[in-house]
């Protein structure tokens, strides 16, 4: 009986693809292998001056988290871009809030969630992995410990952004938007020199969401989620629908037990279709980077794209889809 249920678990594990004759632990960091993977910039929709940022860090030797942290920084203080830092769209009270998260090769991670007047939410969340016992703080306890660390606040409200919001108030209608500007989050994964991986992610949020929601993007696990010995994950979309799987924490594992990055991105979204009611009037997509240097991406709509840097070549490429 035991052997039977053995080959049917195999079997189960084989339709998915994934490895069945190596154990996690077999897996081995990169400081035991022979060769790295290339230096690689990797980021969800067309953020090219995001990825040319991150690359200058790369090519100068430094960290990936200075290269994460130092492109989607550039994003966040661009007032055009309407769904991440400064001139996101508010909730709907008019307020623009802010949530980010960054992981380290250590799996050090640190994050801001309902964060309010602050520019730069991936720089505070850097200091709370750095400075504090912490993963997250939250609301007015981020702010306190930003302006303790010398962040300046700033109101985060554009004109252009405050007229779409006295738009919407009109009807006060929430519905989430499939690929929303081709832009909802910028989520950043890095491969530096020495062959180690970090990544970041960060966000305004849902445009005109309830106050006080958060998504996934500042949660370890669904926006971001890294290994060093594995690679890295991040997720755009719809939030709630992350969260739901633990996405990039789910892609991630996949990897680890043997699926290549794209095939791992496909299971992850196929969870989402099978699990989730109305996916068809919603999008995620995750993009995912293993420490081969290997790329994969996978959404539930067509429209989907990512931006990935490479030998001082920067393209932007369009992901499968589910539908």
């Amino acid at each position: 009986m035991s052997n039977r249920r053995k080959f049917i678990a195999q079997a189960v594990l084989g339709a998915l693809g994934i490895s069945v004759g190596r154990p996690a632990g077999a897996i081995q960091p990169w400081s035991n292998r022979g060769a790295k993977p290339p230096p690689t910039v990797l980021s969800t929709w067309n953020n090219l001056p995001a990825n040319k940022k991150a690359w200058k860090v790369i090519k100068k030797g430094g960290r990936a988290l200075d290269a994460v942290e130092q492109g989607v920084r550039l994003v966040e203080a661009d007032p055009d871009d309407m769904s991440v830092g400064y001139g996101g769209r508010p909730d709907r009270e008019g307020i623009v809030t802010l949530d980010a998260c960054i992981m380290d090769e250590e799996g050090n991670c640190g994050s801001v969630c309902f964060l309010q007047e602050i520019k730069h939410p991936i720089s505070v969340a850097r200091l709370v992995m750095e400075k504090t016992p912490h993963v997250m703080l939250a609301g007015q306890g981020a702010l306190q410990f930003a302006l303790e660390n010398g962040f300046k606040r700033q109101n985060l409200l554009t004109p252009q952004a405050a007229k779409d919001w006295e738009e919407w108030k009109k009807e006060s209608h929430y519905q989430p938007v499939i690929n929303i500007e081709n832009h909802d989050t910028i989520g950043m994964l890095a491969i530096g020199q020495d062959g180690h991986i970090s990544g970041a992610c960060t966000t305004s949020g849902a445009a005109f969401k309830l106050h006080g929601r958060v998504g996934d993007s500042p949660i370890i696990g669904a926006g971001l989620y890294v290994d060093d010995e594995v690679g890295g994950a991040v997720a755009t979309g719809l939030g709630e629908a992350v969260i739901k799987t633990a996405g990039s924490f789910l892609v991630v594992e996949l990897m680890r037990q043997g699926l290549e990055p794209q095939a791992a991105c496909e299971e992850a979204v196929r969870r989402i279709t099978r699990k989730q009611k109305g996916f068809e009037e919603f999008q995620v997509g995750f993009l995912a980077l293993n420490r081969e240097g290997k790329v994969g991406a996978h959404c539930i709509h067509p429209g989907f794209v990512y931006a990935l840097t490479r030998e001082d070549t920067h393209e932007v490429a369009t992901a499968s889809s589910f539908m």
